[in-house]
């Protein structure tokens, strides 16, 4: 066996020490890639620079396949004007050039000398980077070609075998970091795509809960042009509101314009057919205008022009192909619109219009209810008028008919008895229609006065019983009374709890058959005195059972001929509100009537409200409930309702900071999320001033903060939904309701709800 010679022994070296730099190279690759997955640069660079140190080269490049074009990726060792060269003229994928051979023989392939080898034809790229020999691979990705790496020698050198080996580890290399660098963008604009689309949710519930909180349409229109403008990009916009009489959009509301630009906008019309807000809402899609200076100007965009407007884009406001108004976006510089912005700002209107038509609803409903307020108010007004202007003339019928049947000034024949009989009752019925007038003219007016009073409810009972017994007898009805031996005595006002007895009392006796029975009831419900008037007559049809409770209505229940005013019930209802209770009707055709009189037990709430009652004693019974959406709002009341407690609402924190200074409530419910000044603000300034200091606070939220908000100072955490049955819990511990307090209805007995007593 011969001895190895030194040139063996020099190349065995040489070859490890490519080896192991071939090793370092590729590591510095994987740093480089596990350090930089978003900076192509960086990682491509070093993939280059090994690839050039390596094989022993003077520059290389990063070629990536783009629309069936090479685009110069990276590059070390060439010059600023080849990088430019190869922008302005890219090379074709092609046998013209060794990376476009490369690309479709998927192969690496090799040139000694690019400037005598007849298939080049990219001689300027030869003359630009001086380059002479040339060897590239092509980047291959699951078996997909998307780019070519090249190195490049400025003087005649061919490429070996080891350094075409190298060069094809590098390009794969080179094609594996450019796939994640490829999916790190794509996860990038993924997440900022997501970022963009929850921004726009952020926007559309903004709206939403602007909806929730305010129904003022300058509120709502405010806030919508807002989000508008701010998730566009747009430096500027305006709101319109149609006003589809006229034909016409009217500018309610902008954003990022001055005062002067509105009070012009406001002085113009914008028509529907001569304007690009009327063409954008008759065609029902966005239209922009990407530069006004090159289109003809209707006087809506001649006045943005002169402002220094430059671009703009109208989107209708519809609601079910009826247009509600219009948005209008714009900015200071030319420019399009994209395609995303307009399809947000589509889906924006869509949802803004629900809140514009729910305002314009509700402002019409003011209107109407200020106008309705106005008419009741003359209406009670004549009506209190004439009761008084007839009852003289009615005076002198009833006081003459009775001095003359009283034979005062000499005897009567039978039907002279009989006719001025007549006058008497027709006068005496007369007087009472005026007077149920009159009352119920004062209750729909307010005016009725409510005197409080602790009396006897068996007393009240038995005036009533007596008032009607002698009519009972005649038509041989019986009369029974029964009152519970708990029952005693209730705060209330005695005159008005009476008169509405006798007339259920006389309803029930009018409405029994002869020889029948009445019944009178009295008992004690949870926080309420429940009385009950029970008839044997013919009962009420279910589709009568609320009309009989509606002015000069009786029902289909007894014969034409029967007497009665029609007000009696309507005027029994409004006195029982009055006094913070409520009436309601059970009934079986053919098997008689029960009218049930709910009274509460502690002093009426509506009495607080009115300042019957001493105002120390009122705020030991005072509940401020602050929340910005009605129907919290509502279903707080109603869970309330009945338990003696005075509830006064508020919409907002600094509202409820108000009512909570000049009432100093037994307790306040506080939500968290408020508009402006939010429940946290609220509870840390109660908490921190020594006169609202030891009101307990209840919070009910729809965020899961208790332990924040106990540590806050709140008494008590609820998280929405609440039931009654929790609430209620809350007020016992803070000994605001008595323990055996509860809210339950006669007829409703379901745990956890509340509902309005059954009213048939």
């Amino acid at each position: 066996m011969s001895k190895p010679s030194s040139e063996d022994y020099r190349r065995v070296r040489r070859d490890y020490a490519d080896a192991i730099e071939q090793f370092k190279a590729t590591n510095e690759v994987l740093s480089e890639l596990g350090r930089s997955t978003s900076d192509p640069d960086a990682v491509l660079g070093t993939v280059m620079e090994s690839a050039r140190r390596l094989c022993r080269c003077q520059a290389a490049a990063v070629y990536i396949i783009e629309n069936s074009i090479f685009r110069l990726a990276s590059s070390v060792g060439l010059s600023d004007e080849f990088a430019r060269h190869v922008t302005e003229l890219p090379i074709a994928i092609d046998r013209g050039s060794l990376v476009g051979r490369a690309a479709l023989d998927r192969r690496i392939h090799k040139v000694e000398d690019v400037a005598t080898d007849m298939e080049y034809a990219r001689k300027d790229l030869q003359q630009t980077g001086g380059i002479r020999t040339a060897m590239s691979a092509p980047m291959l990705l699951d078996d997909e070609v998307i780019g070519a790496l090249s190195v490049y020698r400025r003087q005649v050198n061919p490429f070996n075998a080891r350094e075409e080996a190298l060069l094809e580890g590098f390009a794969a290399q080179a094609a594996v970091v450019v796939r994640n660098v490829h999916l790190v963008r794509a996860l990038e604009d993924r997440g900022a795509e997501l970022a963009r689309r929850v921004e726009q949710m952020e926007a559309l519930s903004d709206v939403g809960q602007t909806v929730g909180s305010s129904l003022v349409l300058d509120e709502v229109l405010s806030n919508i042009v807002k989000n508008a403008v701010r998730f566009a990009g747009c430096d500027g916009g305006s709101i319109m509101e149609y006003l589809e009489d006229e034909r016409c959009f009217s500018v309610r509301s902008a954003y990022a314009s001055s005062p002067a630009l509105l009070a012009r906008l406001r002085t113009i019309r914008i028509e529907l057919e001569a304007t690009l807000v009327g063409r954008a809402a008759r065609e029902g899609h966005p239209i922009s205008v990407p530069d006004l200076s090159v289109v003809d100007l209707d006087p809506h965009l001649r006045l943005l022009y002169d402002d220094g407007w430059r671009s703009v884009m109208a989107v209708p406001v519809l609601r079910a192909d009826r247009i509600i108004g219009a948005l209008v976006v714009r900015r200071r510089s030319p420019g399009a619109f994209t395609d995303e912005a307009a399809e947000f700002l589509q889906t924006f209107a869509s949802q803004s219009a629900i809140a514009v038509y729910n305002a314009q609803l509700f402002r019409e409903l003011e209107l109407k209810s200020a106008e309705l307020e106005v008419m009741s108010q003359h209406k009670s007004d004549f009506l209190a008028s004439m009761s008084h202007e007839l009852r003289t003339p009615l005076n002198a019928v009833i006081g003459f008919s009775e001095v003359l049947l009283e034979r005062m000034f000499g005897d009567l024949n039978e039907r002279q008895d009989e006719y001025l009989r007549d006058i008497l009752n027709s006068g005496e019925h007369l007087l009472a229609l005026l007077n149920d007038i009159l009352d119920l003219s004062k209750v729909e007016a307010g005016q009725m006065e409510v005197a409080l009073s602790t009396f006897s409810v068996p007393s009240a009972i038995e005036y009533a019983v007596s008032m009607v017994r002698e009519r009972a007898a005649r038509h041989n009805i019986t009369m029974h009374q029964s009152v519970a031996t708990s029952v005693d005595q209730v705060t209330s006002d005695e005159l008005r709890i009476r008169q509405v007895l006798v007339n259920l009392l006389s309803n029930a006796v009018k409405f029994s058959h002869e020889g029948g029975r009445v019944d009178v009831v009295a008992e004690p419900v949870s926080e309420e005195l429940v009385i009950t008037v029970r008839d044997t007559g013919d009962g009420i049809a279910l589709e009568d059972r609320e009309r009989i409770f509606e002015s000069f209505q009786q029902g289909r229940r007894g014969a034409p001929k029967e007497e009665g005013t029609g007000l009696g019930l309507t005027l029994c209802r409004r006195i029982v509100a009055r006094l913070g209770g409520r009436i309601w009707l059970e009934s079986e055709v053919g098997r008689g009537s029960a009218f049930h009189v709910a009274i509460p037990l502690g002093v009426p709430a509506e009495a607080v409200d009115a300042g019957l009652v001493d105002s120390t004693e009122s705020r030991r019974s005072v509940v401020v409930i602050i929340d910005d959406d009605r129907a919290s709002l509502d279903l707080l009341s109603a869970y309330l309702t009945g338990t003696g407690l005075r509830m006064v609402r508020a919409r907002d924190g600094r509202e409820g900071l108000a009512e909570i200074h000049r009432l100093h409530p037994a307790v306040v419910v506080l939500d968290i999320r408020l508009p402006g000044m939010d429940g946290w603000t609220v509870l840390e300034t109660l908490k921190a001033a020594p006169i609202t200091r030891e009101i307990p606070v209840i919070i009910v939220s729809i965020l899961d903060e208790g332990t924040r908000g106990l540590a806050a100072g709140a008494a008590a955490y609820l998280t929405k939904p609440v039931s009654r049955d929790d609430l209620t819990a809350a007020l016992r511990k803070l000994q605001v309701l008595p323990h055996e307090a509860t809210t339950t209805r006669p007829g409703h007995s379901t745990p956890g709800l509340v509902g309005t007593a059954s009213q048939d």
